[in-house]
């Protein structure tokens, strides 16, 4: 066991500096409940502002458990992580989640989805197939009647919902916790 803890803390060292601030899964110090409120904090912090909306969108991959190694892989190799410590990294699993929220000024969605695009190019780049019937959008918007152009990925158009189940906690496009505790009160009735 110590022999597996040199080898973490050796690809911690050098995958540690990559990794995005906002990697939630399997980061020492962090936990779903720390990226559910950070999303939310900062979602509720943009809404304070005039004009302001988001859109998050929830991200389903099709074969994300059989492709992840292998590009997982590549991406060691090129880290220069010896080819021996792969074989116990195999062994794992992966997070395949992965949220893009988006905070709209004024109604202007170009960076947004410019960044879904991006996505899908890297997901295609990479051998990730994107469920796009999985796929929902939640648009977070407490002006009246607004418009929302719906999005396309790959020529599929991403369904819409009021409300979804983010790394166990029900979210609904209000940000009240109405269907969240009714749930749990549901569950323990059981």
């Amino acid at each position: 066991m110590k022999a597996f803890e040199r080898v973490l803390a050796y690809l911690k060292d050098i995958t540690g500096p990559l990794l995005d601030p906002l990697q939630f899964a399997y980061q020492a110090n962090k936990s779903v409940d720390d990226a559910v409120n950070m999303g939310l904090h900062y979602i509720l912090q943009h809404l304070d502002k005039p004009g302001t909306y988001a859109r998050i969108l929830f991200v389903d991959f099709s074969s994300a458990f059989t492709i992840i190694p292998d590009i997982l892989q590549n991406e060691l190799t090129q880290l220069s992580v010896p080819t021996s410590i792969y074989s116990y990294i195999r062994r794992l699993s992966f997070a395949d989640d992965i949220t893009v929220i988006d905070f709209i000024p004024d109604g202007n969605e170009f960076a947004y989805r410019q960044e879904v695009e991006h996505l899908a190019v890297w997901c295609s780049r990479n051998n990730l197939e994107l469920n796009t019937l999985k796929t929902v959008e939640m648009t977070v918007d407490l002006r009246r009647n607004p418009p929302v152009l719906p999005l396309t990925i790959m020529n599929s158009t991403v369904s819409a919902v009021d409300s979804f189940k983010f790394l166990g906690i029900n979210i609904s496009q209000d940000l009240k916790w109405d269907i969240h505790i009714d749930s749990i009160v549901k569950k323990a009735q059981q």
